[in-house]
């Protein structure tokens, strides 16, 4: 239960602000039927975190488990200080996708989007953290994916306006910073008790 928590807190929170949430404002603004667009994040989304939680597990079978601690300690860390960078989109980007209707235009800019994005970094980090719960990872970054971009497709600008993003990035960053130290110092932490 707790890679399932901690994959939908993390990726909640990650995804405030981030570009792929811009995205789907720009969606909903031009095409205005939000099922569709809903229904392409979602499947984006289960392809995109299904593959970088294969790469997180793969990683993990493959580096010794010190070598892992390192590697996703720092990515942690790294992944706090990215936070407090914002994203921006370009709404050209959306360009005109008619030929690929509404829901074919938002699996394909949303799995674009959100490679190298620091949601998916973060699904590969804790596939890599939560060995043997990849399942729950990726149920977990799917359903944050979900809670931050679904209600800004349904109700867009009004929520958009009324959350503090900065605020929340701040918050987010020190969720990974803790993360970050927490893998580093367990081992220390673990001889203590």
């Amino acid at each position: 239960m707790e890679a399932f928590l901690v994959s939908t807190s993390s990726v909640t929170l990650a995804e405030m602000g981030d570009k792929t949430q811009l995205l789907s404002l720009v969606l909903a603004a031009k095409y205005r039927k939000p099922m569709p667009i809903v229904l392409g994040i979602l499947v984006a989304t289960l392809v995109n975190h299904a593959l970088a939680g294969a790469v997180g597990a793969w990683i993990a079978s493959v580096l010794g488990a010190d070598v892992l601690r390192w590697i996703l300690g720092i990515s942690f860390i790294a992944m706090a200080a990215w936070m407090l960078i914002p994203d921006q989109f370009d709404d050209e980007s959306v360009g005109n996708s008619n030929r690929w209707g509404i829901f074919g235009t938002t699996v394909m800019l949303f799995f674009l989007a959100e490679m190298g994005d620091k949601t998916q970094l973060a699904t590969v980090g804790l596939a890599a953290k939560y060995v043997g719960e990849y399942f729950w990872v990726i149920v977990g970054t799917t359903l944050g994916m979900m809670l931050a971009n679904a209600p800004v497709v349904w109700w867009g600008d009004k929520i958009t306006k009324k959350l503090p993003i900065r605020i929340i990035h701040r918050v987010c960053a020190a969720i990974f910073l803790v993360l970050g130290l927490a893998v580093l110092f367990a081992p220390a932490i673990q001889a203590l008790v």
